[in-house]
C-alpha cells in the first residue's frame, strides 16, 4: 500500500492529540511533518505537548515550532477548555527535544513538499497561521499538494462569537488567505462546527476505548477533562479535530456539498466567520466541498477502531 504523505499543523489541545494519535497510527498514512502553532494554548505549551505525546507514543515524526500569534490581531486562548497546560487530564512523559526541527514553519513544510515523490495532503486543526504563511511564500508548490483537510468555521452559530468558529476566529486573515487558494486549485475539505457536535460519542464508548492499553487510557483521561460546560458534555464528548482525519480516511461518513467560504476579516459584529455559501449568493465558484453531515453510528464505530489501532 502507497501511505499518503501528511503534514499536520495543530494546536495541542485535547481533540488534537486525539486526532494526531489516529493519524500517526493509520496505516494509509506517512505523517511527515507536525507544526504546532499557537491556538489553544501558547505555542511554548502547544510545541511541548507535540514532543510529549510522541514520546508517549513511540513515533518519531519531525517537528517544527509554527507561528507565535495570528498575522495581525491578538491571540486567543482556550485553556478553560484544554487546560492550562493544553492536555489536562494524564501524565505525559517529558518532552523528545530530539525530534524538535530547527528554523522557520513555512520553510520546512515547502522542503518536505518539495521532497516528495508524489502530492502530499495538508490537515490543519488549528489556527490558518502557519498554512497561510507557506502558501505565501511557496505559491509554486500548489502543484505538488494533494488537498487540504480543515477542521474549521461554522455553517451558522459559532462558538467563539455569534458566527465564528475558534479556529478560524483566532486567525481571520490567515483563514481567508487559505481559503482563497481553493479558488486557485487547492482542494480544501472543511469539517465545520456542527459536524463536530453530530460526532459525539457517548460515555460509554469513552471506556470501552479506557480499556485499548495505555493509548486508550490517555484518550479517556484526556476527554475526562475536556471542559465543555453543558448539559451534553456529562453524557459524553463532541469530537471535532479527528473529524479532519476521518474525512480524508472515510469519505463515506459524511454528506459533502460544494460551497464558496468567505471568511470575515472587517464587520465588528461578525469578524471571524467563515460565511458558507451554498447556493451562489455571492456569485463566486465553490472553493471548498464542506461537511454538512456525518452517520453518527458509523463514525463512532470508525473512531473506536481508529484508536484501537494506535493502541497496538
Amino acid at each position: 500500500m502507497n501511505k499518503k504523505p501528511l503534514i499536520i499543523s495543530t494546536d495541542p489541545g485535547i481533540d488534537d492529540a486525539v486526532c494526531l494519535t489516529i493519524a500517526l497510527f493509520a496505516k494509509e498514512l506517512d505523517v511527515k511533518l507536525i507544526v504546532p502553532t499557537w491556538g489553544n494554548v501558547a505555542l511554548d505549551k502547544t510545541l511541548n505537548n507535540a514532543l510529549r505525546l510522541q514520546k508517549f507514543l513511540g513515533t518519531k515524526v519531525p517537528v517544527v515550532a509554527g507561528a507565535k500569534l495570528p498575522l495581525l490581531k491578538p491571540a486567543i486562548d482556550a485553556s478553560e477548555v484544554h487546560g492550562k497546560s493544553g492536555m489536562d487530564g494524564f501524565d505525559f512523559p517529558p518532552a523528545d527535544q530530539s525530534l524538535l526541527k530547527p528554523g522557520l514553519a513555512a520553510t520546512a513544510i515547502h522542503e518536505t513538499v518539495a521532497a516528495s515523490s508524489e502530492p502530499v495532503t495538508l490537515m490543519q486543526i488549528g489556527p490558518a497561521t502557519d498554512f497561510a504563511l507557506y502558501l505565501r511564500q511557496y505559491p509554486e508548490d500548489l502543484a505538488k499538494i494533494d488537498a487540504l483537510y480543515i477542521m474549521g468555521g461554522a455553517l451558522g452559530r459559532g462558538n467563539y462569537g455569534p458566527y465564528d468558529e475558534y479556529n478560524v476566529s483566532g486567525d481571520p486573515e490567515a483563514a481567508k488567505i487559505v481559503f482563497d487558494e481553493g479558488l486557485k486549485g487547492l482542494k480544501i475539505f472543511v469539517a465545520p462546527l456542527e459536524v463536530g457536535n453530530q460526532a459525539f460519542v457517548e460515555a460509554e464508548t469513552l471506556e470501552e476505548i479506557k480499556a485499548f492499553g495505555p493509548v486508550g487510557e490517555m484518550i479517556y483521561g484526556l476527554n475526562s477533562h475536556y471542559e465543555v460546560n453543558d448539559a451534553a458534555a456529562a453524557k459524553g464528548k463532541r469530537i471535532y479535530d479527528a473529524l479532519s482525519v476521518a474525512m480524508l480516511l472515510a469519505p463515506e461518513l459524511f454528506e459533502v456539498k460544494d460551497a464558496y467560504v468567505a471568511v470575515d476579516t472587517k464587520s465588528p459584529y461578525t469578524y471571524g466567520a467563515s460565511v458558507m455559501d451554498f447556493d451562489g449568493f455571492f456569485k463566486m465558484p465553490a472553493n471548498a466541498k464542506i461537511a454538512v453531515k456525518v452517520d453518527r453510528e458509523a463514525f463512532k464505530k470508525w473512531f473506536v477502531a481508529a484508536i484501537a489501532q494506535a493502541g497496538k
